[in-house]
């Protein structure tokens, strides 16, 4: 099957019927049709047609010749990196870059595992497992939730788990069909509303044979349950709830209440030397941050856009603080977008022949962004002020009051009506639990901020910078 369009994927998603849990019920009934997760399903289905309205986000299948998606095309020129953006960017402009988890985000993760599938040979030849489970994603578009967080139960350096009870899911036994998983998993973003779940290796230096492994499986797999939080999708409208009620994207809490793996879908198991080289050697997070950072640069674009329309619906542009306000938008908006355009200027061909943007600037980027998002939300908050909470709601202006409505919140440049739905909006982005969400999200999206920056000050090459110091040291 190539490329699907909207329809296609609504299908999928219906008759997948995997075990989903929320406000303490399981689903039993259409879950597309579900209030929480209607909104988000029908602007994804929205995603598919889109992919196959533009020639860019499509490319020959390798296998078939057909049409399927270009985020899961392995780049092997600049040209190719830069398509993957653009896909990326094609798709984030739908929801404004809100929907941190859209179906290119798992597929970049896929691509780069499938391209480096020889990393995971052993003796058991299990790196074949995940070239087939590429190939297979690829050649029917299906969509990947997938999860690599251990549930918060100690997280001191010295905290090891009883083996009778396990909480964090690890392998409690094999057998010819398989390796058996019993526990749980975090943050599984979108789980049980993906054709498949990637469950990858935590990884640390703590880390125990029991919980070294890595598979795909169909979210619908016996004895897999996804548990949600409270939904964010209050209300379908729209009006009231512009971005919440089509790009709230549920989290889910992954149980394996001894779950078998089969083999053939198993890519790494108990080779310790896998786990601490697999994402650098397969460049997993160059390529996932790639895509971030791209999707980004659009959220960011999107707040600038709100910002300036907040400025312009209460006229106060001429004012200087509102400006430096403003500017301090744009100056985040163009240094994320030279940040990955610069990854993509000094990316390089690896052994395999993969195009690989240039990391350090997308490390740049990510760990940037993170105390960039929060200022901006500050920011709209600022320009807003208790315009963000005198927003009526849709049925207010279809009720009797509708004339004071009118007189009342009138703007400058725009009529109450338009004036409600700009500042709902805003609304949506900063304070309602949406918005909240958003910003927990940006601010760990790519892990502890921390870390991150410790990450980025261990792996920078310093040693032209170094040379240049000593340089103005040795002058007379």
């Amino acid at each position: 099957m190539p490329a699907i369009d909207g329809l296609t994927f609504l299908k999928r998603v219906r008759d997948l019927k995997a075990e989903v849990w929320i406000d303490g019920q399981k689903i039993k009934e259409n879950i597309c049709e579900h209030y929480a997760f209607k909104g988000l399903i029908k602007s994804k289905a929205k995603l598919f047609d889109l992919q196959l309205e533009k020639d860019f986000m499509t490319y020959q299948s390798p296998l078939t010749g057909e049409r399927v998606g270009s985020s899961f095309l392995i780049p092997q020129s600049k040209e190719e990196l830069e398509i993957r953006r653009l896909t990326t960017q094609e798709w984030a402009k739908t929801s404004g870059g809100m929907m941190g988890r859209s179906p290119d985000y798992m597929n970049t993760g896929m691509m780069a595992l499938g391209a480096a599938w020889e990393e995971f040979q052993d003796t058991a030849n299990r790196g074949v497992n995940i070239q087939k489970l590429y190939e297979q994603a690829r050649e029917n578009d299906l969509t990947i939730s997938h999860t690599f967080v251990n549930p918060q139960v100690n997280r001191s350096l010295g905290y090891f788990e009883d083996d009778d009870a396990p909480i964090s899911a690890r392998v409690v036994e094999e057998n010819k069909d398989g390796i058996v998983i019993k526990g749980a998993r975090l943050l599984a973003t979108q789980g049980g509303i993906t054709d498949e779940l990637l469950v990858l290796p935590v990884g640390g230096k703590y880390i125990e044979e029991p919980f070294i492994y890595a598979f795909s499986i169909p979210s619908n797999t016996e004895n897999l349950k996804f548990i949600c939080r409270e939904s964010f999708a209050y209300r379908s409208s729209p009006f009231d709830h512009p971005l919440g009620s089509r790009f709230e994207e549920m989290d889910t809490i992954v149980v394996f209440d001894n779950v078998l793996v089969p083999w053939e879908r198993v890519f790494l198991y108990k080779d310790y030397s896998i786990v601490t080289n697999m994402y650098e050697e397969t460049h997993f997070y160059a390529f996932l941050l790639h895509q971030t950072v791209a999707r980004q640069v659009i959220k960011t674009e999107l707040l600038l856009g709100v910002a300036q329309m907040l400025v312009d619906s209460i006229d106060i542009g001429a004012y200087q603080h509102v400006q430096e306000k403003i500017s301090e938008i744009i100056a985040g908006l163009e240094s994320m977008n030279a940040l990955l355009l610069k990854s993509e200027l000094e990316a390089k061909l690896d052994k395999r022949g993969v195009m690989v943007p240039e990391p350090s600037p997308l490390f740049a980027a990510i760990t940037s962004y993170p105390q960039l998002y929060p200022r901006f939300i500050e920011i709209l908050e600022l320009l807003g002020a208790s315009g963000l909470i005198s927003i009526p709601t849709e049925e207010d202006f279809h009720s009797d009051i509708r004339p004071d409505l009118d007189q009342y919140l009138q703007s400058v440049s725009c009529a109450a009506l338009e004036r409600t739905k700009l500042f709902r909006m805003a609304w949506d982005i900063c304070l309602s639990s949406f918005g909240g969400r958003q910003r927990l999200y940006e601010r760990f999206f790519f892990g502890d901020p921390i870390r991150l920056k410790s990450g980025l000050y261990n792996s920078y090459p310093k040693d032209k910078a170094i040379e240049l110091a000593k340089s103005m040291l040795a002058k007379e």
